[in-house]
């Protein structure tokens, strides 16, 4: 576990050791040398003022401190840097060069132009104090200049038509609006993506040509647009596909038999196989552009998107031949990626004074069927030792836990009846899994789970995924050691008892909808929904019900020896992402949810299909699974039972979450990666369904007082941006405790005196401590 104040502070004397250490670079430059330690821009306009800085050439930026403090430790000798032997690590410093400095200041000059600045005017400003210089690009936009006329004109009348149709109602180039050229390149994409998309494959972007009158009176042009024709031509010329070839290629490896040959002559395509493995026809249905078609760049794409997402493919390359004056073919060219693969991972743990390793192999197959099939097979283990245990070392073996896993990934539905989504937005598949677990923990206890599904997922627009999983079928035989759970009941630990020394068969059903899940990394308006439904034992109760299947002594009817699961579940994840401009964000989270179990298993819910609240990734102001149910106090508990049943007896069926967080750029470097900041409101908690005085009095859901048991926690955060991964650290600060009774819920009353807030809790708590920060350190964004 991670201390946070040491962590933290041992992170910020490590921050500050870097700022100290990369200020001193400049003892190491002569004399007439400035290193750049500061550069900024005024007198821009806000929307502009990020897109100027990138202008700023990188030669004249200030350097990431780690960068500059590690190419000063290996290329820095009494006290001057080397001139020979000099190693290739780090970020040599930036020193200050008038030349790259005016290059900079054209470079935003010419931006604003750009952007409608005419007349714009960029004066640089150096200052130099102790061999440190300051720039500052002094701007001085003047008045921006309006579109007063455009006058369109088109060579060719089909041209004109697809325009009006296509680009036309979309576009931002219109009269009384400040001049952008990007607004003209992409009103030029447009038309471009328009052209090819409707056969004309000829067409370049070049055909479009932009002439400017700036001559008017009163900052205003009139901007003068021309689509012509090729040089060569009167029209542009349309495409259709004649014939299509496949070439499944052969590189590396010998074949004793010659490339297999087919050919349909009603789909006018020949399919060549120079590997015999694979299959036509599951490639050719992802190959958009067939004979008779038009040619299409967006039918291109696509199929290079499929079949590379098919990952049976090392190349794929789709080229096109000129058969006659408005006739392609199409030429499909694969490398096949080597059939088999084996990768072995290790890795060494230790917990609690305890140590251990888990090793674990996966096998794959590509290919499997000869339709780019992939089959997966992986086997895990991994041993913990308890050096406190007597005897040799098989004696000292804590735990040791064996897991076996296949996967089969076909890149299709395989359903009993027609149904074919097309591909046009993702690749369709259907996953066949199964795993088993074997685990066993010395003299406590031990577990055999083993679980199956059926599943498939699909695109049925580019921003709406389906997942189904028809069948989901587990087994579960978790057994405690007999004088282990002798001692437990004797202490009272019932619920422990219950929920791991159980044994039992599921055979269910589960649905997911995605919607927008591809715009998250996105800085644009947009609603996200994620929902789910898993539904369980209602098929093995109809069977139980007709077959007259026996029950044990609790009531609970039996399928191969064990009772069956059956519940209901639902959880939804909605988010509204809203972008001020630049980097900043603002977005709203609810996140309800509700399990029920009823039928066969109605008193207890297994552990695995709860709800649980806080953490990193929920209301952060507290740890995983220690927030709730509803108003539940685990002062009513003995201290051991508080010990020992932690993350067992803080879960609910029903969950309720809200969260806000405004998110913002801090430093657009800082140590070599962008600094973003935010701020947010958590709010939320888990409740019983049933009223259960024994586990979690005050727990359960009630209409009149669930809103008096919402927890409320705030917080700042920062995240650390290197474009490939984004690393978090957020700090939840409780403000509303539900835990309490009235106005003691505002635990935030006592944020600035709690050294006898927190001995108070301690000595009613033992061994529970009350924190009132809870810091939070993770990869990725929390939502």
């Amino acid at each position: 576990m991670i201390k946070y104040p040491r962590f933290i502070g041992f992170a910020s004397i490590m921050l500050l050791t870097l700022f100290f250490a990369s200020c001193r670079s400049s003892k190491y430059i002569d004399d007439d040398q400035a290193l750049v330690t500061k550069v900024q821009i005024s007198g821009v306009s806000p929307a502009l003022k990020e897109s100027s800085e990138t202008y700023v050439s990188n030669q004249i930026r200030p350097n990431s401190r780690v960068n500059l403090f590690i190419y000063n430790t290996f290329n820095t000798k009494k006290g001057r840097y080397k001139t020979k032997k000099i190693r290739n690590v780090g970020e040599p410093p930036h020193l200050l060069d008038s030349a790259m400095v005016d290059l900079s200041a054209n470079q935003i000059r010419r931006f604003l132009f750009t952007k409608g600045y005419f007349n714009a005017k960029v004066n640089p400003e150096i200052s130099v104090d102790k061999k440190r210089a300051h720039i500052d690009f002094k701007v001085d936009e003047g008045n921006a200049y309006q579109i007063r006329n455009i006058d369109r004109k088109f060579d060719d009348d089909e041209v004109k038509w697809l325009f009006d149709r296509d680009v036309l109602p979309k576009t931002k180039v219109t009269p009384n609006t400040q001049y952008d050229a990007a607004k003209l390149l992409d009103e030029r994409e447009k038309l471009y993506l328009v052209m090819r998309n409707n056969g004309y494959y000829d067409y370049l972007r070049q055909y479009m040509r932009v002439g400017i009158d700036s001559t008017l009176k009163g900052n205003a042009i009139d901007l003068k647009i021309n689509v012509e024709n090729p040089s060569d031509s009167t029209i542009h010329k349309k495409y259709q596909i004649d014939s299509v070839y496949m070439t499944i290629r052969n590189y590396g490896a010998i074949s004793k038999k010659p490339p297999r040959r087919i050919t349909d002559s009603t789909k006018k395509l020949l399919f060549i196989d120079e590997t015999n493995s694979f299959r036509w026809k599951p490639l050719e249905r992802y190959m958009y552009l067939r004979s008779g078609h038009y040619y299409s760049l967006a039918e291109e794409n696509k199929s290079y998107d499929r079949l590379y997402e098919m990952n049976g493919f090392r190349s794929v390359k789709v080229q096109f031949v000129k058969k006659d004056s408005n006739k392609l073919n199409v030429h499909y060219d694969f490398v096949p990626r080597p059939r088999m693969g084996n990768q072995i991972e290790g890795e060494y743990t230790f917990s609690s004074g305890m140590s251990g390793f888990n090793i674990g192999n996966t096998f794959s197959q590509r290919n499997i069927f000869g339709g780019s099939e992939q089959l997966e097979v992986k086997l895990r283990y991994g041993v913990l030792f308890d050096p406190r245990l007597s005897g040799g070392l098989s004696s000292k073996i804590f735990n040791n836990d064996f897991q076996a896993g296949v996967n089969l990934v076909i890149p299709r539905l395989m359903v009993p009846f027609h149904i074919n989504p097309g591909g046009k937005f993702g690749l369709p598949k259907t996953t066949y899994s199964m795993t088993l677990q074997l685990f066993d923990q010395d003299r406590t206890y031990s577990n055999r789970y083993f679980t199956t599904s059926l599943n498939y997922s699909w695109y049925e627009t580019e921003n709406k995924y389906h997942s189904f999983t028809p069948i989901v079928l587990e087994y579960r035989d978790g057994r405690l050691d007999s004088n282990f759970r002798k001692n437990l009941e004797q202490e009272g630990y019932q619920l422990y008892v219950r929920s791991n020394d159980r044994q039992y068969f599921g055979l269910g059903t589960q649905y997911t909808f995605i919607l927008n899940g591809k715009k998250l990394t996105s800085k644009e308006d947009f609603q996200y929904f994620r929902g789910t439904v898993d539904v369980s034992g209602n098929v093995l109760d109809l069977i139980s019900s007709l077959a007259k299947l026996p029950a044990n002594a609790d009531g609970e009817k039996k399928i191969f020896g064990v009772p069956f699961l059956q519940y209901a579940k639902t959880e939804f994840d909605y988010r509204l992402y809203r972008n001020f401009g630049g980097n900043r964000q603002f977005v709203f989270r609810f996140n309800p949810g509700i399990a029920i179990p009823y039928g066969n298993n109605s008193k207890l819910l297994i552990f695995e299909k709860s709800f649980y609240s806080g953490g990193m990734n929920g209301i952060r102001a507290w740890q995983a699974r220690t927030l709730g149910p509803g108003a539940y106090n685990r002062q009513n508990l003995s201290e051991d039972l508080r010990l020992n049943l932690r993350n067992l007896d803080q879960l609910g069926e029903i969950k309720l979450e809200a969260n806000a967080e405004y998110r913002f750029r801090l430093l657009n470097n800082f140590l070599g990666a962008k600094m973003n900041g935010a701020t947010f409101v958590d709010m939320g908690n888990v409740w019983r369904l049933k009223k259960d005085e024994e586990l979690n009095p005050g727990g359960e859901f009630k209409f009149n007082k669930f809103l008096g048991q919402v927890a409320i926690g705030t917080g700042f955060g920062l995240r650390f941006d290197s474009d490939y991964f984004v690393i978090r650290l957020d700090a939840g600060l409780k403000v509303k405790d539900p835990q309490f009774s009235g106005s003691d819920q505002w635990v935030i009353k006592h944020f600035f005196d709690s050294k006898e807030f927190k001995q108070q809790y301690y000595e009613s708590h033992r061994p529970d401590r009350y924190n009132f920060i809870q810091y939070n350190f993770g990869i990725g964004m929390p939502f």
